[in-house]
């Protein structure tokens, strides 16, 4: 199978942003050519038709190539629970539980299994597999259980693409130890090397670029600026960095950041709307009174409604409510807005129940099965008929309670997905991707504007995926004018 690699020398190099991104320009060139990895450590997950789980990254370089996601584009999938453990998914479904120890003896054959195989499925439907690896591929305490970058690489004989991070310095030191640390015939593959988020005035890079090329004998094929630009982040690192850009908005929406959060990415729609502010709030953090706070999904409920009371922000956000305050809780957030969260065969901890925050009639059982499949719905709230697409991945079912004290109401047709109080400041769902549908976001962020007197934004948008479009297009075109593949394309 032909084959291109893409590693890094550090996390956030821009692994995901440069495969991505040839992934489209391939595809615009008329190339079938799908995305892997081997084994990606995230919490950012999406669904495909099948209903396999797969990493959301992987997902947008599909959609970069212009085809349907699936799980052999990216086999392994590892989801941290806390206790430096994390929940095992091979080929979309989940299978276990392991330790950093363990996983090694455990998994790792049956891991590289399926990567072959994957790649054995792939190399029949596509001409061309453009890879990418994980962290660095010369972590040498690691790399007799790395199966995500060099060994790939070997196996498929791949022209290898190292690219560096100058923003963070040191980047000729990193591209430097990293060679040197790789095997001989791991060295051989490396065709190029992109630098990417440089600032400044390139003339003033090149006497650097003249003796790397010198020293390593290996091209520099591309000097990427730094750019604006992004795509859905990985894992929840990223947060820490995160900032609004805007300076000019309307309504301010607060993210509570969990210690275990996930699926970060069903709020990149909202950072996309120019009257939003987003912010991501620590846990120690002092809530304020925003417009609308979002209690976010994670990997393991009970964990984190125990870090919301034992750090306080429980009470803030209870406080919030009683003011008057709008709250959204998605999937695990959901599940904690209830009154209880029940663990009886623990297999999230040692808890076999946790009281919720009680302001849901809400009782959810954390069960063995876990439900993963994609949904297309109509909604009731915040107005009736508007087509909602979006998929589900939680381990619990939730039961609503008859006796309340003010009536809830099925947010969509299917009442499974979701319940919102009669004055629509307390809603929860189970529905990721909620946000990409665009008439039902607007509509929801105009119930927050009215609140505040505020002019309704026009209702009648496209969905989030066309402006994805325009930015995946948008970080092509930037790669294109500044990276040269030819050393790395197949003849």
């Amino acid at each position: 199978m032909k084959a291109i690699m893409v590693v890094g020398t550090t996390s956030h190099a821009g692994k995901s942003f440069l495969t991505t991104a040839i992934c489209r320009i391939l595809s615009r060139r008329g190339w079938q050519v799908t995305p892997f990895k081997g084994q990606n450590m995230a919490l950012n997950a999406y669904v495909t038709p099948s209903g396999g789980e797969m990493g959301y990254a992987q997902a947008v370089q599909s959609w970069a190539a212009g085809i349907t996601p699936r799980v052999e584009m990216n086999p392994i999938l590892l989801k941290p629970q806390g206790n430096m453990t994390s929940q095992v998914i091979i080929q979309g479904k989940a299978i276990g539980v392991t330790n950093a120890a363990d996983y090694y003896e455990k998994y790792f054959d049956l891991g590289w299994q399926a990567i072959t195989s994957s790649l054995q499925r792939l190399a029949i439907e596509f001409d061309l597999v453009v890879c990418e690896g994980a962290g660095s591929p010369a972590e040498i305490n690691l790399k007799h259980r790395d199966l995500t970058n060099m060994r790939v690489a070997k196996y498929l004989n791949a022209a290898t693409l190292l690219v560096v991070d100058i923003d963070r310095g040191g980047a000729f030191a990193h591209v430097v130890g990293t060679l040197a640390l790789l095997e001989p015939e791991e060295r051989a593959l490396i065709k190029g090397i992109i630098i990417n988020k440089f600032r400044g005035q390139r003339s003033l890079l090149d006497s650097g670029i003249t003796w790397l090329e010198s020293y390593t004998g290996i091209p520099v094929v591309g000097v990427i600026p730094w750019t604006d630009l992004s795509l859905p982040a990985e894992d929840s690192l990223s947060l820490v960095e995160y900032r609004s850009k805007k300076t000019q908005t309307e309504i301010k929406i607060s993210i509570i950041r969990n210690p275990r959060i996930s699926n970060f990415t069903d709020f990149d729609p909202l950072d996309a709307e120019a009257t939003v502010a987003m912010k991501y709030v620590d846990l120690k953090d002092d809530l304020g009174y925003p417009d609308a706070v979002i209690l976010p999904g994670t990997k393991t409920t009970i964990s984190d409604l125990k870090a919301l009371h034992e750090s306080g922000m429980a009470a803030q956000l209870k406080d919030y409510i009683a003011a008057g305050g709008v709250i959204l809780g998605i999937c695990g957030g959901y599940q904690m807005l209830g009154q209880q969260v029940l663990d009886p065969h623990h297999l999230e901890g040692q808890d076999s129940e946790y009281r919720g925050l009680n302001v849901l009639p809400l009782t959810t059982t954390i069960t063995a099965d876990k439900i993963t499949r994609t949904r297309q719905v109509s909604s009731i709230f915040p107005q009736k008929g508007l087509p909602v697409k979006g998929y589900e991945i939680h381990q619990g079912v939730s039961k609503v309670m008859n006796y309340t004290k003010e009536q809830f109401l099925s947010l969509f047709d299917d009442a499974s997905l979701g319940i919102v109080n009669e004055s629509q400041t307390i809603w929860g769902c189970y529905l990721h991707g909620v946000f990409d549908n665009g008439p039902w976001r607007r509509t929801w962020l105009n119930n927050l504007r009215n609140r505040r007197g505020l002019n309704s934004l026009p209702t009648g948008i496209a969905n989030y995926r066309e402006q994805r479009e325009i930015m995946i297009n948008d970080l092509a075109d930037l790669v294109e004018q500044y990276v040269n593949l030819s050393s790395v394309l197949p003849q």
